[in-house]
């Protein structure tokens, strides 16, 4: 390759409709991976819940008998 071929060609300001198209697109792309995060979260804390009574109702059990 020459060194014309790399070029920096400016980049044009976006048109309101499209830089609100643009940001629109960023939020969704935001709240999609708080999204995920919130879920992954509340996965964890019932896993850890489900836990804690397995281990008490074993401790339960073995303190029972």
């Amino acid at each position: 390759m020459r060194f014309y071929e790399f070029a920096i060609k400016p980049i044009k300001p976006l048109t309101p409709p499209q830089a609100r198209i643009n940001t629109l697109k960023q939020q969704k792309e935001r709240v999609g991976k708080q999204l995920k995060t919130e879920r992954d979260t509340q996965k964890k804390q019932k896993a850890v819940a489900a836990i804690q009574k397995n281990n008490q109702t074993l401790a339960n059990i073995n303190s029972g008998s």
